[in-house]
């Protein structure tokens, strides 16, 4: 063997170059078209799987198996429809109101105002059977009796047993069965739901998922006692049909386990904590832990649709000189010309005569003969005291306190009436109430603001659909027909324009 191939056969290097270098010299052409079709094979094999993985992976992932820690398999509801895109509506909704026979003759009162029979599905469920219920008017729900709890544990040393019931509403509500429900929403006989607001909030969320929604206490001393991740069962939670058919799993569990707290929807939120479901908040809710006057409250509403007021046997009046019966009546005949706008709070300058102007739709109409700056406007007057200790403070929200000058505070206009005119637009009249312990200020440049007898309030009728695009408070503007010579003066509440503000000059 000659030198020459020992050198070859020991080395594979040189042995690799010495098969192709033939190739590279004598046939480029074949060789270039080989590594061109090798690249082009490539490329459609990558194009082509490329497009087989974004078909499959963009198909919907419904039902999948439940990942709980026990492996147990995931409940699909026996009402999902093949309508998945189906809008929600009242008929998906079941409600469950805890009561007591005890209290309901007079609590039905509030359940009686927003029940539509034949329409709203649910029932009250109560301890035993009232009295004379073949005698109550047919707008009060139907009632149920609940279940025996005297087996599960309750150490609450300031409760009542009657959370152990109430509690398991939720449990007795799934297992009656009712068909196509999406959701269920909890509350108590004292709570006054706005049920097309109501349908408008649920809306905004997947019922095929796990969802927990509702509201806080208004109270920080509640919330910190109680919970802040709690849905505060007053104000009313709703709870999608996938989270249900995975809370009633536990729940009685839970009852036991949470046996020292002290009420019904802390217990089902230690159960949420359990499944990993935290509350989603939604501002309309409204528990109502407040004492006094709610005035503040309510004519400084958040910007979110009203849904539900509780706690109204333990507050004045809304309206003054009504029982609280009367007042709601009286703030459900405008919500229901226009249910999206219901409270909604906005505000204009009248520059003319440097007058500031707060408009909570249906409700009341605040009149300062001064600018006032927006910041002001928005924060709620502190008219309430806080629910347990009674005190000027804290509350979840800012508020601004009313001082002893009368030439610093708004005149005040209530909601009068409500019409509907021309299209969707409605006119709203908001009239001065004197009351005799009032006093007004003398001073000469407040005398033009007090000689305004009411004031008219135009609008378009607010879309629901508003509530699904990033919030913002509409604007207003005070008309100069006639120059309020007659006592009346004309405003219309508007879309806000393109680099609209409401800004003092």
């Amino acid at each position: 063997m000659s030198s020459s191939s020992r050198e070859t056969m020991l080395d594979p290097l040189k042995s690799w170059k010495f098969m192709i270098w033939p190739t590279i010299i004598f046939k480029p052409i074949d060789l270039f078209f080989f590594l061109l079709k090798s690249i082009l094979a490539i490329f459609i094999v990558a194009s082509f799987s490329l497009f087989l993985y974004s078909v499959f992976s963009s198909q919907p992932q419904q039902w999948l198996p439940s990942s709980t820690c026990n492996n147990q398999k995931f409940i699909t509801p026996n009402n999902i429809s093949t309508q998945t895109q189906e809008k929600t509506d009242l008929s998906h909704i079941q409600f469950g109101i805890g009561g007591s026979a005890k209290t309901w003759n007079n609590r039905r009162r509030y359940c009686e105002l927003w029940w539509r029979p034949n329409v709203t599905r649910g029932f009250v469920w109560l301890d035993e059977k009232p009295q004379n219920y073949e005698k109550l008017p047919p707008n009060s729900p139907p009632y149920k009796i609940s279940g025996d709890t005297s087996s599960f544990k309750y150490t609450s040393w300031y409760g009542s047993r009657s959370a152990v019931r109430m509690a398991r509403i939720v449990k007795e509500s799934f297992e009656l069965g009712l068909e196509n429900v999406r959701w269920f929403v909890m509350g108590d006989d004292d709570t006054v739901f706005f049920l097309e607001n109501l349908v408008t909030v649920l809306n905004k969320y997947d019922h095929n998922q796990m969802y927990y929604i509702g509201g806080n206490s208004e109270s920080v001393e509640q919330d910190v006692i109680h919970s802040y991740n709690m849905a505060y069962g007053g104000g009313g939670f709703a709870i999608s049909y996938p989270l249900a058919t995975e809370l009633v799993r536990v729940l009685d569990g839970c009852i036991n386990r949470y046996h020292s707290f002290y009420g019904s929807d802390q217990k089902v939120q230690g159960c949420m904590s359990e499944i990993g479901i935290p509350v989603t908040k939604e501002l309309g809710f409204h528990q109502v832990d407040i004492r006094g006057n709610p005035y503040g409250l309510l004519a400084g509403h958040p910007l979110a649709p009203l849904v539900s007021l509780h706690h109204l046997d333990y507050v004045e009046s809304i309206f003054p000189r009504m029982t609280q019966i009367e007042s709601l009546k009286k703030l459900i005949s405008a919500y229901e010309k226009d249910p999206s706008r219901a409270l909604q709070h906005s505000f204009c300058y009248d520059l003319k005569r440097n007058w500031s102007i707060s408009v909570s739709w249906g409700y009341t109409l605040q009149l300062y003969p001064s600018l006032v700056t927006a910041k002001i406007l928005e924060t709620p007057l502190l008219t309430f005291k806080s629910w347990r200790s009674w005190h000027n403070e804290p509350f979840t929200f800012n508020t601004r306190p009313i001082g002893d000058d009368t030439c610093q505070k708004p005149i005040v206009f209530w909601f009068d009436r409500v019409e509907r005119v021309k299209d969707d637009w409605t006119l709203t009249s908001y009239t001065r109430h004197f009351e005799e312990s009032e006093k007004d200020c003398d001073r000469q440049d407040y005398a033009p603001a007090l000689a305004v007898r009411f004031f008219n309030v135009s609008s378009s009728k607010l879309n629901p659909s508003i509530w699904n695009m990033a919030p913002r408070r509409q604007c207003c503007e005070v008309i100069h027909d006639g120059n309020g010579a007659d006592g009346q003066i004309q405003v219309k509440i508007r879309g806000c324009k393109r680099f609209e503000s409401v800004t003092p000059p």
